[in-house]
């Protein structure tokens, strides 16, 4: 039996993955479910072995968060793995003081608020990884390990998880997303 939700990915934009199943809250062609990524009543409990949010998380608000990670927990079947990436705060922080950016405040301004092209495009929350880790086991996952873009089935999608500073610089940039994975026991 295929089951249509083995993969999901979540807010996902423009960016297709082929062969998983798409949710955004914006129509594009390749959608699959129109729809807010923190209800997800259309699937049914433990369907899902991996659960993809690339850049996402941080656009729910400080006490909502955890609900949204709470319903892709429920949709992960034992074993599942929830994907996150996310802005990576220390990364920012730490590259602003430095004094080195190009831009100064400019070059961190999106990843702490949000591009703002659109409704949905206004970030809510900042997160580093012991912060994130810690939210993720209160909601039930059992362990969380950090998660290398290049070693995924998905690393041709050139999406927020391969985010550098100076921008686009794969090479000698700082990677200044927290690309971090959680498993359902």
């Amino acid at each position: 039996m295929n089951n249509k939700f083995e993969k999901i990915h979540l807010g996902c934009g423009q960016k297709h993955i082929e062969g998983w199943f798409h949710v955004d809250a914006l129509e594009f062609p390749h959608i699959d479910h129109v729809g807010r990524v923190e209800d997800l009543s259309f699937i049914p409990d433990n369907s899902a072995k991996l659960v993809y949010a690339c850049h996402l998380l941080e656009h729910f608000g400080r006490h909502t968060y955890k609900e949204a990670l709470a319903e892709w927990f429920r949709v992960l079947a034992p074993g599942g793995v929830l994907r996150l990436a996310v802005p990576d705060f220390g990364a920012a922080a730490e590259l602003y003081m430095s004094g080195n950016l190009p831009r100064g405040i400019e070059d961190v301004r999106g990843l702490v608020t949000g591009g703002q092209r659109d409704q949905y495009d206004f970030h809510g929350m900042i997160f580093d990884e012991a912060d994130l880790s810690k939210a993720l086991k209160e909601v039930g996952f059992a362990e969380t390990r950090l998660w290398d873009w290049t070693k995924t089935e998905h690393s041709h999608i050139d999406d927020y998880s391969q985010a550098y500073l100076p921008h686009m610089d794969k090479e000698n940039g700082r990677l200044v997303s927290l690309n971090i994975e959680a498993v359902k026991a």
